[in-house]
């Protein structure tokens, strides 16, 4: 007979509560374009490396590759605004190791509408 197995990891890995879209989500709403890449019409991909607690708090972020511009610092801000459910792993305290690419892409000029007049007699 065969026995089915509960857990397959050993060390069970954290998880960010809503997954990936919650986590899109929560970065774009916090991410504010640095003026210095808004100047120089900066736009890219920042890769980060970030540590997580057992606690699920981000303790630490270094970008791998950045843009610069102020991007790899709102970037290095970002990753250290995620808190993650770290699952109880038989009383260890493990530092996980995490990447993440956050895009930066320059918004879209709002195309100011024209100018209406009216005039009633």
């Amino acid at each position: 007979m065969k026995k089915e197995a509960k857990n397959k990891h050993f060390i069970k890995k954290p998880i960010y509560e809503g997954g990936p879209k919650a986590m899109k989500k929560l970065i774009g709403e916090n991410m504010r374009y640095p003026k210095e890449a808004l100047k120089n019409k900066i736009q890219g991909t920042v890769y980060v490396k970030y540590d997580i607690d057992y606690k699920g708090k981000v303790i630490d972020a270094k970008v791998i590759k950045g843009i610069g511009h102020g991007c790899d610092e709102e970037a290095i801000r970002l990753a250290k605004l995620l808190e993650f459910s770290v699952p109880k792993n038989r009383g260890v305290r493990v530092i996980f190791h995490k990447n993440i690419q956050i895009h930066f892409r320059l918004p879209k000029k709002k195309k100011t509408p024209a100018a209406v007049s009216v005039q009633y007699n």
